[in-house]
């Protein structure tokens, strides 16, 4: 998870430009010609795009971009710490 990557996306796609993406990702991870290290770089890629859709969302709740990528930020490091 990058922070700054997550702002990015979050600032400069849609969130179904976003949801698209997401899904040919995942779609890309079923083939079984996928080597572990596409995995790893995929899968850094897909937390990093569900983390844009997740601060689209606290936005769309009220929350300004700081609270919402600090908010997401805080809920990763909690998962992290439990």
């Amino acid at each position: 998870m990058k922070l700054p990557v997550i702002r990015h996306l979050q600032k400069n796609a849609t969130p179904e430009a976003l949801n698209a993406t997401l899904e040919v990702l995942e779609s890309f991870t079923e083939h079984r010609s996928v080597t572990d290290e596409e995995m790893d770089v995929v899968g850094e890629l897909i937390t990093n795009i569900c983390g844009a859709l997740e601060v689209h969302n606290n936005i769309a709740q009220g929350m300004s971009g700081v609270e919402a990528a600090n908010a997401f930020a805080q809920k990763v490091m909690g998962s992290i710490d439990s």
